[in-house]
């Protein structure tokens, strides 16, 4: 897969990093990572938006608990939990399934970047498809990300889809901020440590690519409970261990894009 080197880049005037939560597959809790991620980041004083870039398959309606809305009486971005919301689940019925070829995909995620007032974002957090499909190539060609956080799950299975989205965003020059292990271990009622998944692909997977390992999530039953109630575990349990794993993510991943700075300008190509 080649760059787009020609095309021009979308300009969001008013939003300081945009950045990209994405996973090779799916079930790694992408999602999951990408609203606590920006919740963890709004409770650190920063303005927030998240944006649902999953067309086929949206699931931050559910985890941000807002129901079905009517997209004619409705102004978007929503807002919750003081966060901006834009989701393709907000203008389907939740039963409704999304039947599209690759230019209304397309079309679609260029209008959730620029037709929705996000106004003034500190950071605005893309929640990606699983793989390396339609959405991920008109964001990754034509806007103006800032870098791009991989989540995976510990496993093998996983780790090999992992790498190949990594490579996607090497490919078209975004950079990678590192790795999130997702469901990394589970603390017992005994105090115990247990590595239900295996443990330390992640890192291994930082290591071998040279990318910062940015955190291992612990498994904690409530991050599910709070996700289908549509509280996620930032905002309901702030004081949890899991919690506080997404707040030093956060503050890692503020870290990462300080020392990226700002990327040069792709070179265009005369075809």
């Amino acid at each position: 897969m080649q760059p787009t080197h020609g095309a021009s880049k979308i300009h969001l005037p008013g939003v300081r990093h945009l950045v990209a939560v994405a996973s090779g597959k799916g079930g790694v809790g992408k999602s999951t990572v990408a609203a606590n991620l920006a919740l963890a980041l709004k409770a650190q004083g920063y303005q927030v938006g998240l944006m649902d870039a999953d067309i086929y398959g949206p699931s931050i309606p559910i985890m941000m608990g807002i129901g079905e809305v009517d997209p004619q009486s409705t102004q978007f971005p929503l807002e919750r939990y003081g966060i901006k919301l834009m989701s393709m689940g907000f203008l389907i019925k939740g039963t409704q399934a999304v039947i599209w070829r690759g230019p209304m995909v397309h079309r679609a995620v260029q209008q959730f970047l620029t037709d929705i007032p996000w106004g003034e974002l500190d950071y605005l957090i893309v929640d990606m498809p699983p793989g390396t499909g339609d959405a991920q190539l008109t964001l990754t060609q034509s806007a103006p990300l800032s870098g791009a956080i991989i989540v995976t799950t510990p496993q093998e299975v996983s780790l090999v889809d992992a790498r190949k989205g990594l490579e996607m965003f090497r490919q078209v020059r975004v950079p990678v901020l590192g790795i999130v292990e997702n469901m990394s271990y589970f603390i017992g009622e005994d105090g115990k440590r247990y590595d239900i998944f295996r443990h330390g692909g992640g890192s291994k997977l930082a290591h071998d690519a040279g990318v910062p390992c940015l955190g291992e999530i612990p498994i904690d039953p409530r991050v599910a409970e709070c996700g289908d109630t549509g509280e996620p575990i930032v905002h309901k349990y702030p004081d949890s261990p899991v919690s506080e794993t997404y707040m030093q993510l956060a503050k890692t991943v503020v870290d990462q894009l300080t020392k990226a700075g700002k990327q040069p300008e792709l070179p265009t190509l005369k075809l």
